[in-house]
């Protein structure tokens, strides 16, 4: 090959751009689609598509079953029943014609108030002649701004993505974890503060800090407020006033938004000031990252023989040349996709909050990335979990490693020489210096430990009672503190 010559791919190649099917650009519908497959009927455009047909249906109801429009007709449970029916069996047809008529339009939400509209058009061929639901044409969205439906349809479909989808799956490795905790709370282990060996506690209490920890996030989380408005164009009820001026409009919004389940934001301009979301995607961000600090402390406990990976649990390949590995792939992964999560959660975070003056249009791109922010937090959790599933704690490398560290009871040995002090006993002057020329940046075995606390002259029980201590039974509280997961 000539110093011209390249080994880039062949100019004339298939276009994978133009296969069909179509391929996935992002991993979440290629690669790892399995994993991610449950937001879509949540939190994909067909979804905020059917979510948008939702309110407006139930809007059309809303106003006639309460009388808010003088002359309207009041539809009959048939009628109900067909309605609610266009969002009860939205599927494929239905997305391909919103596409169809949005390609008209240039607006999506535009497009929901047409395919509602032809669906009342259609109304006589399954209702009979008789029904009222052609001349309803002008209640379909009537005082509403694309945003009035949008808000609401955002806050239906990202609570039902948190609570069915989400929130299961979170609480889940919750519930692995404590499990865990609960296993292993009798276990000694040597913890390690700074890297370097410390006070001893049991390996089911560290998990179990991690596990309350996850636990609190998801209390918050379970206590988010969805809030929603419906009041037209700059959230002044202009329009309404002015048309139907009877009418009580903030009890009419109040009441249609709580009658979707949501909590009804009172002061808002075009858009519903998104906070909520902010505030919920902090949350969930922040239970990413504590969960990312339990991969992380996984992944260091496997490097130092803690846990052992079961290798039906991780597959046949650990290393593409290095046939003795078995790689801790998936928290690894829970790692890399705890982070892309945040990073789109803190976007979404810091950025919804804002929108100039009474109107931008940045939310309408921004939000559509909920999906995926979400997507990668239940990847990660999917990992996380599947490789807890996978472990075994190798308690004979535990008490190898605390056996090796008797300079961890330089602490204890010291706070009973201050206490025995204070109640009286002679001798114990000094006891932090005395025990840091003895145990630092040294190792300390059994025998040199106990001949130092020979030597003290304690009182006979407190002596007896530092003799009797080793590093593994050095833990303190550490196996009663899990029954805090209970709480």
């Amino acid at each position: 090959m000539s110093c011209a010559e390249t080994a880039d791919l062949p100019l004339s190649r298939v276009n994978l751009a133009e296969v069909n099917p179509p391929l996935a650009l992002g991993v979440l519908d290629g690669r790892y689609r399995a994993a991610a497959s449950p937001l879509v009927d949540h939190l994909s455009e067909a979804a905020l598509n059917r979510a948008r047909v939702h309110v407006e249906v139930e809007w059309l109801i809303y106003l006639t079953d309460n009388e808010v429009l003088p002359g309207a007709p009041k539809f009959s449970a048939a009628e109900k029943e067909y309605l609610r029916g266009i969002v009860s069996s939205f599927g494929r047809a239905e997305i391909d014609e919103l596409a169809e008529i949005e390609a008209v339009t240039r607006h999506d939400v535009k497009a929901v108030e047409y395919l509602l509209k032809r669906r009342l058009d259609a109304a006589p061929q399954v209702l009979g002649q008789d029904t009222v639901l052609p001349q309803v044409h002008e209640i379909v969205h009537i005082f509403c701004t694309s945003e009035d439906i949008n808000n609401l349809a955002y806050a239906l479909t990202i609570r039902s993505a948190i609570k069915q989808v989400w929130l299961p799956a979170a609480q889940g490795l919750v519930d692995d974890l404590s499990e865990m905790a609960r296993q292993y709370k009798a276990v000694p282990m040597l913890c390690r503060t700074h890297g370097q060996p410390a006070t001893p506690s049991t390996f089911g209490k560290e998990l179990a800090v991690l596990a309350w920890r996850l636990g609190r996030q998801l209390r918050r989380i379970e206590g988010t407020e969805y809030l929603g408005k419906i009041n037209g164009a700059t959230g002044t009820y202009g329009a309404h006033v002015v048309s139907v001026p009877g009418a009580d409009w903030e009890a009419v919004s109040r009441g249609f938004v709580e009658h979707l389940g949501l909590i009804w934001n009172p002061l808002t301009t075009q858009i519903e000031s998104h906070d909520w979301q902010a505030e919920l995607y902090s949350d969930v961000a922040r239970y990413n990252r504590i969960a990312h600090n339990l991969a992380t402390d996984v992944w260091t406990y496997i490097s130092l023989g803690y846990f052992h990976q079961r290798l039906s649990a991780q597959g046949s390949t650990g290393s593409s040349t290095m046939p003795h590995k078995v790689n801790p792939i998936r928290f690894e992964n829970g790692e890399a996709n705890f982070e892309i999560s945040c990073a789109l959660l803190d976007s979404l975070a810091a950025t919804l909050v804002t929108s100039r003056l009474q109107r931008d249009l940045t939310d309408s791109t921004t939000q559509r990335n909920v999906g995926v922010a979400l997507g990668h937090s239940l990847l990660a959790i999917s990992n996380v979990r599947g490789g807890l599933g996978g472990l075994d704690v190798d308690e004979r490398r535990l008490a190898e490693d605390l056996d090796a560290t008797w300079e961890v009871l330089g602490e204890p040995v010291q706070q009973a020489m201050r206490a025995a002090a204070v109640a009286g006993a002679t001798g114990m002057a000094d006891p932090y210096e005395r025990l840091k020329e003895l145990t630092r940046g040294k190792r300390v075995t059994g025998q040199a430990m106990r001949d130092f606390i020979a030597e003290l002259g304690m009182p006979a029980d407190v002596e007896a009672r530092l003799l009797a201590l080793t590093p593994g039974t050095y833990v303190g509280l550490a196996e009663s503190l899990v029954r805090h997961l209970e709480d």
